[in-house]
């Protein structure tokens, strides 16, 4: 039977005779691992084969795990799609109109308050409340008219709620698809631009209508220079708050390009103002009154008719 001091000689000679036919290959030992006779462990290959074998392992995993997702992420069809859109926060929420109410320079709205991460919660929920205060105001303008001039007549105004909610979802919405798509058309011409996608635009033009809200209730005042005031100063707020975030995007076209967009936008926003001043505010024509009969006297040189005679006069 050979001894312990042969067998260990015995595997050395075959790892040296392994190591001469593979200059490249690397040695290891496992003398802590395996027995305590410190059997030598030979690695076949060179260290590259190694490292491109982690590369493609690495590459496989990112290719299962973004399968993964593309198989988590829901169709633009599903209920669960638009869930993500509502996926906020109230403290998300109220930041975000904080930033709308406060406009700054060089503070970017999107940049700073949405952070890669738009909602449709806010705008969805300020465009119905805007629209049902407004519907609501417009109403009892005209019932503390009355009260005023019981000549005015009034009777309740429903279809004001349709008109008012057509209106400012249609502004919110179509305005920010029509500007949306103006930026990516500018994009193909002007490379350097980055617009922001629609959602973004449309979040961004959402919050921008929260300040319209005080505003509508203040116009309950009956001064109509003051109504006209404060009309002014939420207009100048929201339309400094689209300025100050459109500007990072079109600062990089030319400067007639950027002056006519950032005009037609403060001039759209100026159009809802206006509108929503005069159609849900305007006084009633006080009512039509028939004028009294007038009693007009005879001219003195008509004679009279006859009086009856005393027999025949009614009893």
């Amino acid at each position: 039977m050979a001894s312990a001091d042969e067998l260990t000689f015995h595997e050395f000679e075959e790892a040296t005779n392994l190591l001469a036919e593979t200059p490249d290959a690397a040695t290891t030992s496992r003398s802590d691992q395996l027995t305590p006779q410190g059997h030598v462990a030979v690695a076949v290959g060179s260290g590259s084969s190694y490292g491109a074998e982690d590369e493609v392992e690495e590459e496989s995993d990112k290719a299962a795990l973004l399968q993964e997702k593309q198989q988590q992420q829901p169709g633009f069809w599903t209920f669960s799609y638009y869930q993500s859109f509502f996926d906020v926060d109230t403290s998300q929420v109220l930041n975000r109109i904080k930033g709308s109410l406060l406009p700054r320079p060089g503070h970017n709205f999107v940049r700073h308050h949405l952070r890669n991460r738009p909602d449709l919660y806010g705008p969805f929920w300020i465009c119905a409340t805007l629209a049902f205060v407004l519907a609501v105001t417009g109403n009892l303008t005209l019932v503390l008219a009355q009260r005023r001039d019981p000549s005015i007549h009034y009777s309740p105004q429903f279809h004001k709620v349709t008109v008012a909610g057509i209106s400012i979802y249609c502004y919110a919405w179509l305005v920010p698809l029509a500007l949306w798509g103006f930026l990516r058309w500018r994009k193909g011409v002007r490379e350097r631009m980055g617009p922001y996608t629609f959602l973004e635009t449309v979040c961004v033009y959402g919050y921008s209508l929260f300040v319209f809200i005080p505003m509508v209730v203040l116009w309950l005042i009956p001064v109509p220079w003051l109504q006209w005031l404060f009309g002014a100063l939420a207009l100048g707020l929201s339309a400094t708050g689209l300025v100050f975030t459109l500007w990072p995007v079109v600062r990089e076209d030319t400067r007639l390009v950027a002056m006519v967009l950032l005009s037609a936008v403060v001039l759209l926003h100026a159009l809802l103002a206006v509108g929503c001043k005069l159609y849900f505010f305007q006084s009633l024509p006080p009512e039509k009154v028939a004028p009294p009969p007038q009693i007009t006297s005879l001219p003195s040189n008509i004679p009279l008719p006859p009086t009856l005679p005393q027999s025949m006069a009614p009893s």
